[in-house]
C-alpha cells in the first residue's frame, strides 16, 4: 500500500509536458484503479490526447443521485497555473481518501471529473514563457477555444474546433451540474453571462441571468476562500474587482465562451476561474499557487450539492426522459430537462421555491419545496416526480434544444430592446407624412 500512495505522490512542483502529464495520470489510475478511471473525450488538432482523470466511488459510469462535476484547465495553451495545479489537486484527493472524512464524503458522493489541458497543442507551442500573451494562447489552427463555442445571443461564424467539439461532445453525454475553467492573467472569479443584449441587462453594463443569486454565490464561494483573491485588488492599480468576483459581461464581452454554452446547452452552471496575473509564471511559484487554490477548489466541488434533486418516474416508476424541470420564476431560454435516467438537478440557495414539473403534452406537477443548505451534508434537497397517467406507451421524446442563438426572439419581442428601431420608423413617418 505505502508503495502505491508512493507511487502516485511522486509529483513535484514543476511544469509537465505531455509524455510526463500522461504518464503521471496514467501512474494514478494503476495506483487507485477502484477510485479513478482514465479516459481521452478526444484528440487536439495535433493528434495529442485530450484526457480526463474520473475520481469518485463510481468512476467509470454515472449513478442515480450522484450529481457530475468538472474542472477544466489550459484552455489558453499559455495559461498554464491551472494545469499544474489540477494535477496537485488528483494527487490530494487520492491521497486523502480513507483518511481525511471530508474528501472521503466528497468522493463517495460526487463524480469529479479533471481535465488537467484542453488545448496541449498550445501549451507545447509556448517555448518561451512569458507573463503576457504568446501565440501558444491559441490552438493548432490559431483559434481561442474559448471564442468557439455556440453563442446564446448572436451567431457565432467561427469553425468548430476538434478540441472545442470534445469538450461539447463531453457536456452532452455527462449530466454535469457544476463546473469550473481555470484560466490565468487576472486574479478573479467571472461568471455568466459574458455576453448579452438588453433583454439580460447590457444596456446598463451587466448580463443577467435567471440565476444570477446562484452564480454570485458561487463566484464568492472560490474568491472568499482564496489566499487572496477576496480582497478584490486584481493584479494592478487599474482594476479592481469588488469581493474578487465580477460578471463576465461587466468586464468584457465575449462571443462564444464556454461557460455560457455550459450554462444554456449543457445544463451546467461553469465559473471562469482567473489565477494568476502571470500567464505563465515561473515554476518555483507553483507551489504556492497550489496553497493558494487548495482550500478554494475543495470548497467550490461541494456546492454540486446545492439546491434540490430528484427523478421523474411514470405510473410504472419508469424514468422519464427530457422533462422539463425549473423552479417558478427562473425558467431558462433552453428548458432544463431530465436525463435519460429521469433525474433533475437545479442549484439553488437554501429558501423557499416552487419547483415545476412539465411532460410535454400533459397537465405540469407543481411541488412547494424548503431548500436547507445541504453542502455540508453532500447531498442536496431529493424531491421526485410521479406521474400517474404517463406510461411507456404514450410519453413523447423531446429533441434537444437547437445550437443557434436563443436570445434573439427575445431581443425581437421587446419593445425596449431597440429603440433606434422605433425612432427610425417614427421618423420615417413624419417624413411620408410631410411629403
Amino acid at each position: 500500500i505505502l508503495c502505491l500512495v508512493s507511487a502516485a505522490a511522486a509529483l513535484d512542483f514543476k511544469y509537465h509536458h505531455t509524455e510526463e502529464l500522461e504518464e503521471y495520470l496514467r501512474r494514478v489510475h494503476a495506483s487507485y484503479p477502484s477510485l479513478t478511471h482514465l479516459h481521452s473525450i478526444g484528440r487536439s488538432v495535433e493528434g495529442r490526447d485530450l484526457w480526463v482523470l474520473v475520481l469518485g466511488r463510481f468512476p467509470t459510469q454515472h449513478k442515480i443521485g450522484i450529481p457530475e462535476f468538472k474542472y477544466v484547465a489550459n484552455m489558453h495553451g499559455d495559461e498554464t497555473v491551472g494545469r499544474e495545479i489540477l494535477l496537485h489537486l488528483i494527487d490530494f484527493l487520492v491521497t486523502s481518501y480513507g483518511h481525511d472524512p471530508v474528501i472521503t464524503r466528497l468522493l463517495n458522493n460526487t463524480r469529479i471529473h479533471i481535465m488537467p489541458t484542453m488545448n496541449p497543442d498550445g501549451f507545447e507551442a509556448t517555448k518561451v514563457p512569458d507573463c503576457f500573451y504568446t501565440q501558444g494562447r491559441y490552438n493548432r489552427n490559431g483559434k481561442d477555444l474559448n471564442r468557439n463555442f455556440p453563442d446564446a445571443f448572436e451567431s457565432n461564424s467561427a469553425s468548430i474546433q476538434p478540441e472545442t467539439r470534445a469538450v461539447m461532445d463531453w457536456i452532452k453525454n455527462e449530466t454535469f451540474v457544476l463546473s469550473a475553467n481555470l484560466h490565468g492573467g487576472a486574479l478573479v472569479a467571472s461568471y455568466t453571462f459574458d455576453n448579452g443584449n438588453p433583454v439580460t441587462g447590457s444596456l446598463k453594463g451587466y448580463s443577467r441571468s435567471p440565476d444570477d443569486d446562484v452564480f454570485i454565490h458561487l463566484a464568492k464561494t472560490y474568491s472568499s476562500n482564496h489566499a487572496s483573491m477576496y480582497k478584490g485588488t486584481g493584479c494592478d492599480n487599474r482594476q479592481t474587482f469588488p469581493e474578487g468576483i465580477t460578471n463576465g459581461y461587466s468586464w468584457y464581452q465575449l462571443e462564444g465562451g464556454m461557460q455560457d454554452y455550459n450554462y444554456v446547452w449543457g445544463q451546467c452552471f461553469e465559473i471562469t476561474l482567473e489565477l494568476s496575473c502571470c500567464k505563465y509564471p515561473p515554476a518555483a511559484q507553483l507551489e504556492k499557487f497550489w496553497r493558494d487554490n487548495k482550500v478554494a477548489l475543495i470548497e467550490y466541488i461541494k456546492q454540486v450539492h446545492l439546491g434540490v434533486k430528484g427523478q421523474v418516474t411514470d405510473k410504472n416508476g419508469n424514468p422519464i426522459p427530457n422533462v422539463i424541470v425549473e423552479a417558478k420564476g427562473r425558467p431558462h431560454v433552453c428548458p432544463y430537462r431530465t436525463n435519460e435516467q429521469g433525474e433533475y438537478f437545479l442549484l439553488l440557495l437554501p429558501g423557499t421555491y416552487v419547483i415545476n414539473a412539465t411532460v410535454p403534452g400533459f397537465k405540469s406537477m407543481l411541488k412547494t419545496v424548503e431548500i436547507p443548505d445541504n453542502t455540508g451534508n453532500f447531498s442536496a434537497l431529493k424531491q421526485d416526480f410521479s406521474f400517474p397517467e404517463v406510461s411507456d406507451q404514450i410519453r413523447s421524446r423531446v429533441a434537444s434544444c437547437p445550437k443557434a442563438p436563443l436570445y434573439q426572439e427575445l431581443e425581437r419581442a421587446s419593445a425596449a430592446v431597440k429603440p433606434t428601431v422605433h425612432i427610425l420608423v417614427l421618423v420615417t413617418t413624419m417624413l411620408v407624412i410631410f411629403k
